[in-house]
């Protein structure tokens, strides 16, 4: 008989399934690439994990809602643009280093937006998100190209790319700050009524609709939630790089849908956790950091993580149909 104590860390581990990938590679990497098992080396991994890892937070909402975000690789790089522009601005050439907030607040305002937008349509058109937020994808990457004029901005105060680069203790500061929202959006899920909502909603449309809740205020809320992310994980980039490019921020929406659905949050939404998410955003950044560190390609780590995506999909499926199977006996 399972004692207690033990029994507690295994129902976790049975809800939580990637930390149990997570543990694996973690060994894994800490005997075959050099320098892996060091303290600077896991610091990397959360700095370089914490772009992707705040869209996930977003991206977990509204996925567990039954909806997807194809746009936010494009928000991301329109936020970040704005962001360095908007410091250079001449209304702001007295400011100094206070331009920076202005324009940093101006970029997250721009995220909620095009969130809001792509949440009033799946609302009132009933159109899938899928197709909404692809057209955004486009739309919104169009306008990057057409505000930078095709060209990347620099940041022309250096307190901006130095913040990127500090740290709060032994944790770089943009780690800190996306491991405070994880537990943040964490709290929100699972002590809030909102979160409870969001869970309703994605179980069942319909039930929750008959329940009081108001499904398209609700998902709209979510979607302004992940562009909110989106163009912080944009201003976040952008202080590290200390620019913003047109073409920041492509194929991340791939990696944060990656990192949400191996992190156990279903694609039909109900089911999924920030715990789960968090797992799955240090489970890609483990991989890539130790491929990295043995001089692996880069695209070896995409057909891996192709290939667990797919499985971990078939598995579920295959899970799902022996469930409703018993549930029909």
């Amino acid at each position: 008989m399972q004692t207690s104590f033990t029994a507690g860390p295994l129902r976790w581990l049975k809800a939580n399934p990637i930390w149990g990938f997570v543990v694996l590679i973690f060994i894994f990497f800490s005997v075959a690439a050099d320098n892996f098992f060091a303290v600077n080396n896991f610091t990397n991994i959360l700095l370089q994990s914490s772009t992707i890892g705040l869209i996930a937070l977003g991206m977990t909402l509204v996925m567990l809602n039954g909806n997807i975000d194809l746009s936010v690789g494009a928000t991301l790089a329109l936020a970040a643009s704005v962001a360095v522009d908007m410091q250079g601005w001449e209304v702001f050439a007295d400011w100094g280093s206070w331009a920076i907030l202005p324009a940093v607040l101006s970029a997250l305002l721009v995220g909620v937006l095009m969130g809001a937008i792509n949440g009033f349509i799946v609302w009132k058109t009933g159109v899938d998100a899928f197709i909404v937020t692809l057209g955004a994808m486009l739309g919104i990457r169009g306008i990057v190209f057409i505000y930078t004029q095709e060209q990347s901005f620099y940041a022309a105060d250096f307190a901006y790319s130095d913040f990127g680069m500090s740290s709060v203790g032994p944790i770089p500061t943009l780690a800190f700050i996306f491991l405070a929202f994880t537990l943040f959006v964490h709290l929100l899920l699972t002590r809030t009524v909102h979160g409870r909502n969001t869970y309703a909603v994605g179980g069942n449309r319909e039930a929750a609709i008959n329940a009081g809740i108001k499904v398209g205020p609700h998902m709209l809320v979510n979607f302004m939630i992940v562009g909110f992310f989106a163009a912080l994980a944009g201003v976040s980039l952008s202080t590290q790089m200390g620019a913003a490019t047109p073409n920041l921020g492509r194929e991340y929406e791939l990696w944060t849908i990656t990192a949400v659905v191996l992190g156990g949050t279903k694609l039909t939404g109900g089911v999924g956790s920030i715990v789960g998410t968090l797992g799955g955003v240090l489970a890609i950044g483990i991989m890539r950091n130790g491929m990295n560190l043995m001089q692996v390609s880069g695209f070896y780590v995409l057909v891996i993580l192709g290939t667990i995506l797919i499985t971990v999909l078939i598995l579920d499926k295959q899970f799902n149909r022996r469930t409703n199977e018993e549930l029909r006996l």
